[in-house]
Protein backbone atom coordinates (compact mmCIF):
# COMPACT_ATOMS: atom_id res chain seq x y z
CA UNK A 1 0.00 0.00 0.00
CA UNK A 2 1.33 3.36 -0.67
CA UNK A 3 2.81 5.68 1.65
CA UNK A 4 1.45 8.65 -0.12
CA UNK A 5 -2.01 10.45 1.07
CA UNK A 6 -1.91 13.65 -1.31
CA UNK A 7 -1.16 14.07 -4.70
CA UNK A 8 0.06 16.67 -6.21
CA UNK A 9 0.76 17.60 -10.10
CA UNK A 10 3.19 19.69 -11.61
CA UNK A 11 3.65 20.30 -15.40
CA UNK A 12 7.49 20.04 -15.26
CA UNK A 13 9.26 16.70 -14.09
CA UNK A 14 11.88 19.09 -12.53
CA UNK A 15 9.63 21.19 -10.97
CA UNK A 16 8.09 17.64 -9.49
CA UNK A 17 11.76 16.60 -7.98
CA UNK A 18 12.18 19.92 -6.36
CA UNK A 19 8.31 20.43 -4.88
CA UNK A 20 8.17 16.21 -3.66
CA UNK A 21 12.20 17.20 -2.03
CA UNK A 22 10.32 20.49 0.24
CA UNK A 23 6.83 18.40 1.00
CA UNK A 24 8.33 14.95 1.69
CA UNK A 25 6.20 12.56 3.27
CA UNK A 26 2.88 12.42 2.65
CA UNK A 27 2.95 13.88 -0.58
CA UNK A 28 3.73 12.22 -3.90
CA UNK A 29 4.60 14.76 -6.72
CA UNK A 30 3.86 13.91 -10.37
CA UNK A 31 4.06 15.69 -13.77
CA UNK A 32 1.41 15.97 -16.75
CA UNK A 33 4.86 17.02 -18.55
CA UNK A 34 3.10 19.62 -20.43
CA UNK A 35 -0.23 20.00 -21.97
CA UNK A 36 -1.80 16.72 -22.08
CA UNK A 37 -4.36 17.96 -24.83
CA UNK A 38 -4.47 19.85 -28.13
CA UNK A 39 -6.77 21.32 -30.71
CA UNK A 40 -6.24 18.01 -33.75
CA UNK A 41 -6.51 19.33 -37.24
CA UNK A 42 -9.20 17.19 -37.96
CA UNK A 43 -11.50 15.79 -35.84
CA UNK A 44 -11.81 11.32 -36.49
CA UNK A 45 -14.91 12.09 -37.78
CA UNK A 46 -13.32 14.73 -40.60
CA UNK A 47 -15.29 17.70 -39.26
CA UNK A 48 -13.00 20.96 -38.17
CA UNK A 49 -12.12 20.83 -34.70
CA UNK A 50 -13.50 24.75 -33.81
CA UNK A 51 -17.39 24.97 -34.73
CA UNK A 52 -17.13 28.74 -35.40
CA UNK A 53 -20.63 28.91 -35.89
CA UNK A 54 -21.74 27.35 -32.91
CA UNK A 55 -19.78 29.38 -30.50
CA UNK A 56 -16.04 28.43 -31.04
CA UNK A 57 -16.99 25.14 -29.55
CA UNK A 58 -14.05 23.24 -29.93
CA UNK A 59 -12.45 19.36 -29.63
CA UNK A 60 -9.55 19.02 -27.82
CA UNK A 61 -7.87 15.66 -28.13
CA UNK A 62 -5.31 13.66 -26.17
CA UNK A 63 -2.08 13.79 -27.30
CA UNK A 64 -0.88 10.19 -27.90
CA UNK A 65 2.74 11.02 -26.20
CA UNK A 66 0.79 11.32 -22.66
CA UNK A 67 -1.06 8.29 -23.05
CA UNK A 68 1.10 6.80 -20.91
CA UNK A 69 1.35 9.89 -18.29
CA UNK A 70 -2.45 9.79 -18.13
CA UNK A 71 -2.50 6.05 -17.12
CA UNK A 72 -0.30 6.97 -14.47
CA UNK A 73 -1.90 9.78 -13.10
CA UNK A 74 -5.37 8.24 -13.13
CA UNK A 75 -3.85 5.77 -11.40
CA UNK A 76 -2.18 7.82 -8.58
CA UNK A 77 -5.48 10.17 -8.50
CA UNK A 78 -7.45 6.95 -7.89
CA UNK A 79 -5.14 5.65 -4.99
CA UNK A 80 -5.64 8.86 -2.97
CA UNK A 81 -8.78 10.02 -4.14
CA UNK A 82 -10.04 13.39 -5.48
CA UNK A 83 -10.51 15.12 -2.68
CA UNK A 84 -6.65 14.62 -2.14
CA UNK A 85 -5.51 15.75 -5.32
CA UNK A 86 -3.92 19.12 -5.61
CA UNK A 87 -3.22 20.95 -8.95
CA UNK A 88 0.17 23.19 -8.78
CA UNK A 89 0.60 23.83 -12.81
CA UNK A 90 1.91 27.12 -13.85
CA UNK A 91 0.10 30.52 -12.41
CA UNK A 92 0.14 31.59 -15.96
CA UNK A 93 -3.05 31.47 -18.50
CA UNK A 94 -0.98 28.09 -20.07
CA UNK A 95 -0.64 27.06 -16.19
CA UNK A 96 -4.38 27.24 -15.63
CA UNK A 97 -5.53 25.77 -18.71
CA UNK A 98 -3.32 22.46 -17.91
CA UNK A 99 -4.97 22.59 -14.75
CA UNK A 100 -8.66 22.16 -16.39
CA UNK A 101 -7.87 19.79 -18.81
CA UNK A 102 -6.11 17.17 -16.28
CA UNK A 103 -9.73 18.05 -14.33
CA UNK A 104 -11.51 17.24 -18.04
CA UNK A 105 -9.37 14.03 -18.13
CA UNK A 106 -8.44 12.78 -14.90
CA UNK A 107 -12.45 13.03 -13.76
CA UNK A 108 -11.81 15.58 -11.52
CA UNK A 109 -14.25 18.82 -10.58
CA UNK A 110 -12.46 22.07 -11.29
CA UNK A 111 -14.85 23.60 -9.15
CA UNK A 112 -13.67 21.90 -5.97
CA UNK A 113 -10.51 20.60 -6.52
CA UNK A 114 -8.00 22.19 -5.61
CA UNK A 115 -5.70 24.39 -6.94
CA UNK A 116 -2.17 25.87 -5.69
CA UNK A 117 0.06 28.43 -7.17
CA UNK A 118 3.41 30.12 -5.93
CA UNK A 119 5.75 32.63 -7.55
CA UNK A 120 9.01 31.36 -6.30
CA UNK A 121 9.87 27.20 -5.80
CA UNK A 122 10.78 27.34 -2.20
CA UNK A 123 9.40 25.65 0.96
CA UNK A 124 8.05 28.58 2.70
CA UNK A 125 6.47 29.76 -0.96
CA UNK A 126 4.62 26.04 -1.29
CA UNK A 127 3.87 25.37 2.27
CA UNK A 128 2.06 28.76 2.08
CA UNK A 129 0.28 27.71 -0.63
CA UNK A 130 -1.15 24.62 0.56
CA UNK A 131 -2.62 26.56 3.49
CA UNK A 132 -4.81 28.28 0.67
CA UNK A 133 -5.93 26.81 -1.80
CA UNK A 134 -8.28 27.78 -4.56
CA UNK A 135 -10.30 26.20 -7.41
CA UNK A 136 -9.28 26.79 -10.80
CA UNK A 137 -9.88 30.15 -12.32
CA UNK A 138 -12.54 29.64 -15.75
CA UNK A 139 -11.99 33.03 -16.80
CA UNK A 140 -7.54 32.35 -16.88
CA UNK A 141 -9.03 29.09 -18.71
CA UNK A 142 -11.01 30.83 -21.57
CA UNK A 143 -8.72 33.73 -21.99
CA UNK A 144 -6.12 30.61 -23.18
CA UNK A 145 -8.62 29.02 -25.23
CA UNK A 146 -9.40 32.28 -26.82
CA UNK A 147 -5.76 33.04 -27.54
CA UNK A 148 -5.15 29.27 -28.64
CA UNK A 149 -8.71 29.47 -30.95
CA UNK A 150 -7.63 32.77 -32.26
CA UNK A 151 -3.87 31.12 -33.38
CA UNK A 152 -5.46 28.21 -35.03
CA UNK A 153 -8.30 30.37 -37.07
CA UNK A 154 -5.72 32.86 -37.98
CA UNK A 155 -2.88 30.43 -38.77
CA UNK A 156 -5.18 27.94 -40.89
CA UNK A 157 -6.27 30.57 -43.08
CA UNK A 158 -3.11 32.88 -43.22
CA UNK A 159 -0.80 30.05 -43.53
CA UNK A 160 -1.15 28.64 -47.10
CA UNK A 161 -1.03 32.00 -48.38
CA UNK A 162 1.98 32.98 -47.25
CA UNK A 163 2.97 29.44 -48.31
CA UNK A 164 2.33 29.77 -51.83
CA UNK A 165 3.87 33.92 -51.90
CA UNK A 166 7.39 33.29 -49.88
CA UNK A 167 9.42 31.16 -50.31
CA UNK A 168 10.86 28.37 -47.32
CA UNK A 169 7.81 27.33 -45.51
CA UNK A 170 6.84 30.31 -43.24
CA UNK A 171 4.19 30.65 -41.51
CA UNK A 172 1.88 33.39 -40.11
CA UNK A 173 -0.36 33.79 -37.12
CA UNK A 174 -2.35 36.08 -34.84
CA UNK A 175 0.76 38.22 -33.48
CA UNK A 176 3.32 38.07 -36.29
CA UNK A 177 0.89 38.86 -39.17
CA UNK A 178 -0.75 42.53 -37.75
CA UNK A 179 3.10 42.99 -36.91
CA UNK A 180 4.02 42.35 -40.61
CA UNK A 181 1.53 45.02 -41.87
CA UNK A 182 2.56 48.08 -39.40
CA UNK A 183 5.83 47.09 -40.72
CA UNK A 184 4.84 47.21 -44.17
CA UNK A 185 2.98 50.40 -43.53
CA UNK A 186 5.74 52.37 -41.71
CA UNK A 187 8.16 51.52 -44.44
CA UNK A 188 6.02 52.89 -47.19
CA UNK A 189 5.38 56.52 -45.02
CA UNK A 190 9.25 56.53 -44.82
CA UNK A 191 9.56 55.50 -48.51
CA UNK A 192 7.11 58.36 -49.46
CA UNK A 193 9.15 60.82 -47.08
CA UNK A 194 10.58 63.69 -48.99
CA UNK A 195 13.76 64.06 -47.26
CA UNK A 196 15.82 67.57 -47.18
CA UNK A 197 19.49 67.61 -46.18
CA UNK A 198 20.04 69.86 -43.19
CA UNK A 199 24.07 70.94 -42.44
CA UNK A 200 25.77 71.49 -38.52
CA UNK A 201 28.77 72.72 -37.71
CA UNK A 202 31.16 71.08 -35.23
CA UNK A 203 34.46 72.58 -33.56
CA UNK A 204 37.19 70.90 -31.81
CA UNK A 205 39.25 72.99 -29.51
CA UNK A 206 42.68 71.63 -27.34
CA UNK A 207 42.84 73.76 -24.47
CA UNK A 208 45.53 72.87 -21.80
CA UNK A 209 46.20 69.04 -23.49
CA UNK A 210 42.09 68.68 -23.29
CA UNK A 211 40.15 68.51 -26.23
CA UNK A 212 36.52 69.69 -26.09
CA UNK A 213 33.62 69.72 -29.16
CA UNK A 214 31.49 72.62 -29.35
CA UNK A 215 28.52 71.96 -31.62
CA UNK A 216 26.56 75.19 -32.90
CA UNK A 217 22.98 75.48 -32.68
CA UNK A 218 22.22 76.98 -36.10
CA UNK A 219 21.76 74.62 -39.00
CA UNK A 220 22.20 75.12 -42.80
CA UNK A 221 20.22 74.34 -45.50
CA UNK A 222 22.74 73.64 -47.89
CA UNK A 223 26.36 72.87 -47.64
CA UNK A 224 27.64 75.83 -49.45
CA UNK A 225 25.69 78.22 -46.10
CA UNK A 226 27.77 76.22 -43.88
CA UNK A 227 31.30 76.83 -45.93
CA UNK A 228 30.40 80.50 -46.23
CA UNK A 229 29.47 80.90 -42.37
CA UNK A 230 33.08 78.84 -41.96
CA UNK A 231 35.20 81.15 -44.02
CA UNK A 232 33.87 84.07 -41.60
CA UNK A 233 35.22 82.71 -38.86
CA UNK A 234 38.94 82.74 -40.29
CA UNK A 235 41.03 84.26 -37.58
CA UNK A 236 38.64 84.33 -34.75
CA UNK A 237 39.31 84.13 -31.31
CA UNK A 238 37.26 81.51 -29.43
CA UNK A 239 36.39 82.23 -25.34
CA UNK A 240 34.53 79.72 -22.92
CA UNK A 241 32.06 82.59 -21.86
CA UNK A 242 29.75 80.23 -19.29
CA UNK A 243 30.55 76.75 -17.63
CA UNK A 244 27.19 75.18 -16.13
CA UNK A 245 27.65 71.99 -13.83
CA UNK A 246 25.21 69.96 -13.29
CA UNK A 247 25.02 66.92 -10.92
CA UNK A 248 23.45 63.64 -12.28
CA UNK A 249 22.24 60.91 -10.59
CA UNK A 250 21.67 57.31 -12.62
CA UNK A 251 18.34 55.29 -11.03
CA UNK A 252 18.59 52.01 -10.86
CA UNK A 253 16.66 49.53 -13.42
CA UNK A 254 13.04 48.42 -12.32
CA UNK A 255 13.12 44.44 -11.16
CA UNK A 256 13.15 41.95 -14.43
CA UNK A 257 10.25 41.35 -16.16
CA UNK A 258 9.85 38.70 -19.11
CA UNK A 259 10.72 40.88 -21.26
CA UNK A 260 13.20 43.44 -19.80
CA UNK A 261 14.91 40.18 -18.86
CA UNK A 262 14.73 38.79 -22.72
CA UNK A 263 16.50 42.43 -23.62
CA UNK A 264 18.89 42.25 -21.18
CA UNK A 265 20.15 38.99 -22.08
CA UNK A 266 20.14 40.12 -25.83
CA UNK A 267 21.84 42.66 -24.98
CA UNK A 268 24.72 41.62 -21.97
CA UNK A 269 24.95 37.87 -23.72
CA UNK A 270 23.99 38.01 -27.33
CA UNK A 271 20.84 35.22 -26.40
CA UNK A 272 17.79 34.76 -28.09
CA UNK A 273 14.39 35.07 -26.39
CA UNK A 274 13.85 31.14 -26.64
CA UNK A 275 17.24 30.53 -25.21
CA UNK A 276 16.88 32.85 -22.74
CA UNK A 277 13.45 31.70 -21.61
CA UNK A 278 14.37 27.99 -21.84
CA UNK A 279 17.20 28.86 -19.06
CA UNK A 280 15.13 31.57 -16.65
CA UNK A 281 12.74 27.80 -16.87
CA UNK A 282 15.27 25.69 -16.09
CA UNK A 283 16.46 28.35 -13.49
CA UNK A 284 12.40 28.33 -11.83
CA UNK A 285 12.09 24.54 -11.85
CA UNK A 286 15.40 24.38 -9.33
CA UNK A 287 14.16 26.88 -6.75
CA UNK A 288 16.76 29.19 -8.17
CA UNK A 289 14.45 33.10 -9.84
CA UNK A 290 10.80 33.19 -9.13
CA UNK A 291 8.57 32.28 -11.73
CA UNK A 292 9.71 34.10 -15.31
CA UNK A 293 6.68 34.95 -17.03
CA UNK A 294 5.67 38.19 -15.64
CA UNK A 295 4.89 41.69 -16.52
CA UNK A 296 5.03 42.94 -13.11
CA UNK A 297 7.37 44.77 -11.65
CA UNK A 298 6.49 44.38 -7.77
CA UNK A 299 8.29 42.38 -4.92
CA UNK A 300 6.99 40.75 -2.18
CA UNK A 301 7.69 42.83 1.35
CA UNK A 302 9.72 39.15 2.37
CA UNK A 303 11.69 39.83 -0.52
CA UNK A 304 12.30 43.89 0.17
CA UNK A 305 12.90 42.91 4.01
CA UNK A 306 15.29 40.25 2.87
CA UNK A 307 17.66 42.11 0.65
CA UNK A 308 17.76 45.14 2.63
CA UNK A 309 18.66 42.64 5.91
CA UNK A 310 21.26 41.47 3.41
CA UNK A 311 23.05 45.05 2.10
CA UNK A 312 22.56 46.45 5.67
CA UNK A 313 25.04 43.81 6.93
CA UNK A 314 27.10 43.78 4.14
CA UNK A 315 27.58 47.60 2.71
CA UNK A 316 26.05 49.54 5.85
CA UNK A 317 22.42 51.23 6.35
CA UNK A 318 23.52 53.64 4.03
CA UNK A 319 22.53 51.62 1.13
CA UNK A 320 19.48 49.87 2.37
CA UNK A 321 16.78 52.10 1.03
CA UNK A 322 14.27 50.45 -0.76
CA UNK A 323 12.35 51.63 -3.95
CA UNK A 324 8.73 51.24 -5.33
CA UNK A 325 8.31 50.46 -8.71
CA UNK A 326 5.05 50.60 -10.27
CA UNK A 327 3.34 48.19 -13.34
CA UNK A 328 2.93 51.05 -15.53
CA UNK A 329 0.85 48.15 -18.02
CA UNK A 330 -3.10 48.51 -17.74
CA UNK A 331 -2.95 44.98 -18.45
CA UNK A 332 -0.47 43.58 -16.17
CA UNK A 333 -1.38 41.18 -13.38
CA UNK A 334 -0.06 43.06 -10.17
CA UNK A 335 -0.73 39.77 -8.38
CA UNK A 336 2.76 38.39 -9.74
CA UNK A 337 5.94 39.07 -8.45
CA UNK A 338 8.79 40.79 -10.59
CA UNK A 339 11.90 38.16 -11.96
CA UNK A 340 14.33 37.68 -8.79
CA UNK A 341 16.69 35.36 -7.30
Amino acid sequence: MSKHTQLVIVESPAKAKTIERYLGGEYQVLSSVGHIRAIPKKTKDGQPPIDIKNDFKTVYEIDPDKKKVITELKKAVKAVGADNVWLATDEDREGEAIAWHLCEVLGLDPQHTKRITFHEITKPAIEAAIKQPRTVDMQLVEAQQARQILDRIVGFELSPVVWRKVPGGKSAGRVQSPAVRLLVEREREIRDFASSAQFRVTAHFVVDGEELKAELKQRFDSEQAAHDFLAGLSGARFTVSNITKTPSTRNPAAPFTTSTLQQEANSKLGMGSRATMASAQKLYQEGLITYMRTDSVNLSRQAIAASRTYITQHFGADYSHSRTFTTKSAGAQEAHEAIRP
